[in-house]
């Protein structure tokens, strides 16, 4: 490697350690994940002690077969004690098996159990938190980190207790064997831990590097990996720049990997040096014993035999430092995501919606988003200093009411506030002032259930999940009968695309739903829609970049879909919403003309210009 790679790890091996502490409170809350599984823990550790008690019996017994057993000419007794050696091993290997099947069922349990909780955690945060974070970084949480967190319950902690003990118990065996070979192979101990802190610092601050590194480089595949992010490096992106880029973060990761396992190679390679100076040790001072008489051969094999066990869990138990930071790390990379509150709660005392037809009404509404530190964390996310500061205000005390069954329209340049009107609408966030009430309830004091069924949205660029038709359309009403889907299929007037295709409504429609056209995808988001039978209707521009002719079939499709219902919707087409019962002209956050098609275009003003500019040839008041 060159001087400037091995720079650039020295400088992120020291950023690392310098973050390598953990927060107050990790470990104890760790420890609470342990909880469902202690009886299952306790017989792990249990057969865990029992197998590290086993590792001397197979010296002890060597010891016997050669002082006793050879010594003495004493065939059967050979025999009896290889036999019993033959069994230790047995027993060994059956503890093994029944270690592994706990093992699995504790690490794959918690799996199980932070990987739920995570993603339900995840999915009730706000869309800011979506719009800030990289997919691949929460994706690599819910595995990576996730299967990293696990560990600590599994494999750090068997190797922990497991080797603490053999350690406990080959020492004892030693010293009652012969305590002045024992405190000469010992003297070399201490040259374990001289090493162990400083490797332990620098290798968790490098396996923290190696997370962070992994997770952005999965988040750049995840984006190009996709249908539109594939078609976007087709169409605009340079195959040697993607290359180029995909190497430099590539790069980084397998430059932390070189280090790690370098780092970790020179470690072992040292106490394996330091295992066989030891054994030296033991073989020249013992074999000097047994010459002079004052040892037996035999005590001399088993005394070699224990300290080849004894270094072993030594230098597992030297490194262990770092797996328990490593695993803490995942940990605590886990919490982060569990720590961050979603904005969009539900009150101790919510209710639902009432029944029967709804209105909704704005009452001074005021509007800002929230900031970076507020809906996401660093580790997710690029964020720009620029974002650290307060939320840009996008509504302004905007006031209106929508009465059941009417149709509201919302029109105004780009970036005036519509979209996040209706977001409000569904709750996507809560105002920051005023109130959004439907039915008269003030959203924030109604049960989440009960908004997402009454009130459903299309959105301007439909989403359908990468299944086949009915699973789309069940998302919406799991229930829903084959004639349901039908009937909704029928008023959204896509029923008879449905029928051509190979597979009907078990049709893949792929990713996003690639494989329809933009019509054909918004008459299925609108068929949705229709088995939801929402009391409220929210459409965001769901004609807006159509063709002529797909505009057509939606807007056909939409007359059938906002029939009694009360609809808030925006459009750029003005043509769309000449019927509305009223049309509410946004601009820089404020309402700033509201009245029918006929009277805005009457009193002039944006609307007015807004109409002339997309119908220059028509007449006004056409």
């Amino acid at each position: 490697m060159s001087m400037q790679g091995w720079q650039m790890l020295r400088s992120l091996s020291q950023e690392s350690d310098a973050s390598a502490k953990l927060k107050p409170g990790t470990t104890k809350r760790v420890l609470r994940y342990a909880r469902p599984y202690r009886k299952p823990i306790g017989v792990f550790l249990a057969m865990v002690v029992f197998d590290a008690l086993l590792v001397i019996a197979t010296p002890l017994i060597l010891k016997e077969i050669v002082d006793r057993g050879v010594g003495d000419k004493d065939t059967r007794l050979v025999v009896w004690l290889a036999v019993l050696a033959g069994v230790v091993a047995v027993i060994d290997a059956g503890l093994g098996v029944v270690e592994r099947w706990l093992s699995a069922t504790i690490g794959e349990g918690l799996i199980y159990d932070l990987r739920r909780e995570v993603f339900g955690h995840v999915l009730r945060q706000p869309i800011a938190f979506f719009t800030r974070a990289q997919t691949g970084a929460l994706v690599t949480r819910l595995n990576s980190d996730v299967i990293g967190a696990q560990q600590a319950f599994t494999s750090v902690m068997s190797n922990v207790v497991s080797n603490l003990v053999s350690v406990l118990v080959i020492v004892v065996a030693m010293l009652a064997l012969s305590w002045p070979i024992t405190l000469a192979a010992l003297l070399l101990v201490p040259l374990f831990l001289i090493p162990t802190r400083i490797l332990g610092r620098r290798l968790a601050g490098l396996s923290r590097g190696q997370m962070i590194e992994n997770a952005d480089l999965g988040a750049r595949m995840t984006e190009r990996f996709n249908v539109a992010g594939a078609l976007l490096v087709k169409l605009f992106g340079r195959p040697d720049q993607e290359d180029r880029e995909y190497a430099e973060r590539a790069s980084k990761v397998r430059d932390f990997g070189i280090s790690i396992a370098v780092q970790r190679a020179i470690f072992l390679v040292g106490l394996t040096l330091l295992a066989s100076l030891a054994t030296a040790v033991v073989y020249g001072i013992g074999g000097v014993m047994a010459v002079h008489g004052a040892l037996t051969v035999g005590t001399l094999l088993a005394l070699a035999a224990l300290l080849g066990r004894l270094y072993a869990p030594l230098t597992q138990l030297s490194s262990v430092r770092v797996d328990v930071m490593t695993a803490l790390v995942s940990f605590e990379r886990v919490f982060e995501i569990l720590d961050l509150q979603p904005l969009i709660a539900q009150a101790p005392d919510a209710r639902p919606l009432p029944a029967g037809p709804l209105g909704v009404s704005f009452d001074d509404v005021t509007f800002r988003y929230p900031t970076a530190d507020q809906v996401s964390i660093d580790s997710l996310q690029t964020v720009l200093s620029a974002d650290r500061g307060d939320g840009q205000t996008v509504l302004h005390d905007v006031s209106f009411e929508a009465h059941p069954g009417q149709l509201i329209a919302l029109v105004g340049p780009s970036g005036a506030g519509k979209t996040t009107t209706i977001g409000l609408v569904s709750r996507l966030y809560d105002p920051t002032s005023g109130a959004v009430r439907v039915g008269g309830l003030d959203l924030r004091d109604a049960t989440l259930d009960s908004v997402r069924d009454r009130i459903g949205v299309v959105t301007q660029e439909a989403h359908l999940f990468h299944d086949t038709i009915r699973a789309n359309l069940l998302y919406a009403a799991p229930d829903a009968t084959d004639a349901q889907l039908e009937q909704a299929l029928r008023d959204a007037h896509v029923w008879e695309l449905v029928q051509r295709l190979p597979h009907g409504l078990d049709t893949m429609v792929g990713d996003r739903g690639h494989r329809l056209s933009g019509g054909e995808k918004q008459r299925l988001a609108i068929a949705r829609l229709l088995l939801k039978a929402p009391s409220v209707v929210v459409l965001d521009e769901a004609t807006a970049h159509l063709d002529s002719e797909s505009e057509v079939a939606v807007q056909r499709a939409l007359d059938g879909a906002l029939a009694g219902r009360t609809s808030i919707v925006i459009a750029h087409r003005l043509s769309t919403v000449r019927d509305a019962d009223q049309i509410l002209v946004v601009d820089r956050g404020r309402i700033v003309q509201r009245g029918t098609h006929d009277e805005l275009l009457a009193a002039g003003g944006l609307y007015a210009d807004l109409y002339r500019t997309q119908f220059r040839d028509a007449p006004v008041g056409r």
